[in-house]
């Protein structure tokens, strides 16, 4: 997400097209953002709100427009997890296909063999579920670079770490996925229901 300078000149001087413009541009991806923290809906459109609220109170403020990607998704990791000590998330369930980035599957299931279609349904579940259970410190790293496609320095700069304590809890949320879905498959890939 790169926001054009004069876009960001034009929010410093509280021009209402540049929010209209701001919110076209770059709403649907906050949305996506906040769903992926939240696993809510509802949670996700409320951290729309409460952070296109604070970036553009807080604009002004921004002193390096090359940092405007870290700052905004700072703004969006404080509001999720704010909105997390407010409620509980988890209401609804969320595919893996909406948790990962870019357009929808192409692959159909009528596509695959049946035996396919279960297990891959499975294992999306698992891997939703092991991504929604991971801490929160270590959830907001994985989603912001392996799901919103931020790099280290960028992650670092939205949740004000370094970039080395990134890596770890990059590291160690991936670690935490992986033997989550080891001990499943391990089990024979089923649960007992």
């Amino acid at each position: 997400m790169q926001v054009p300078e004069e876009l960001i000149d034009r929010l410093k001087r509280k021009d209402p097209a540049a929010y209209e413009e701001f919110l076209s541009l770059y709403g649907k991806q906050l949305l996506r953002f906040g769903f992926r923290m939240c696993g809510d809906t509802e949670d996700a459109r409320e951290v729309l709100q409460e952070t296109l609220l604070k970036t553009f109170e807080s604009i002004g403020d921004l002193k390096h427009r090359g940092a405007f990607k870290g700052w905004l998704y700072r703004i969006a990791t404080n509001a999720c997890l704010m909105r997390r000590r407010q409620s509980k998330f988890l209401k609804e369930e969320i595919t893996l296909d909406e948790a990962l980035p870019g357009p929808a599957r192409a692959d159909t299931p009528w596509q695959r063999l049946p035996d396919e279609v279960v297990l891959g349904g499975e294992v999306k579940g698992k891997i939703r579920e092991a991504i929604l259970n991971l801490p929160d410190a270590y959830r907001s790293v994985l989603v912001l670079r392996d799901l919103e496609g931020l790099d280290t320095q960028e992650a670092a700069a939205a949740l004000s770490l370094s970039k080395d304590v990134v890596k770890m809890r990059l590291h160690r949320a991936r670690a935490k996925i992986r033997n989550d879905l080891e001990a499943y498959f391990q089990d024979g890939g089923r649960q007992a229901g």
